[in-house]
């Protein structure tokens, strides 16, 4: 029986040989197949990286240009609204020209000569306190009024900076 392994010995290293062999080609083909994907994959993930970047940058430069946009509509609104503000303090400082007229008028109506006379003494009160109301209320309306207006101009202003603002963002 050793003699027949003695022949069968050389077949079976021979076998061996070329086993070892094919299993080194083999090992040494997926080495370089798995080098080759991680080459690819590395490239692709540097590709990803410089687009990630790439992108990153672009919106920033968006989000400052908007920024940008925003802060200039906030600049011009806050003019628009000084100029509402001192246009309402010069119509505050006419108006009180006004009721200071108003009140020398229903001044100088008042202190006109009294009557002698209880009737015509009793009318002209009566009417000297109904220009007092009169004058009363115009001051008064002239002063809501010219309120109301500044209100309504300073609204204004604001809303059209909102506007102009939101229609920044847009583009």
């Amino acid at each position: 029986m050793s003699a027949i392994w003695l022949k069968i010995l050389p077949y079976i290293a021979a076998l061996l040989l070329v086993a070892g062999a094919l299993f080194g080609a083999y090992h040494h083909g997926v080495t370089v197949t798995t080098d080759e994907w991680q080459a690819k994959w590395s490239e692709r993930d540097s590709r990803d990286e410089a687009a990630q970047a790439a992108n990153e940058a672009s919106e920033r430069a968006k989000e400052q240009a908007r920024q940008l946009a925003i802060n200039k509509v906030i600049q011009d609104g806050q003019q628009i609204i000084d100029r509402a503000t001192a246009d309402a303090d010069a119509s505050r400082a006419s108006a009180d020209s006004l009721r200071v007229a108003a009140d020398a008028l229903a001044h100088r109506l008042t202190a006109g000569g009294a009557s002698s006379h209880s009737c015509t003494a009793a009318a002209s009160a009566a009417a000297n306190r109904a220009v007092m109301v009169l004058a009363d209320v115009l001051k008064r309306a002239d002063q809501r009024a010219g309120d109301l207006a500044g209100y309504a101009d300073q609204s204004h202003s604001r809303g059209v900076t909102c506007e102009q603002a939101y229609d920044s963002l847009g583009k």
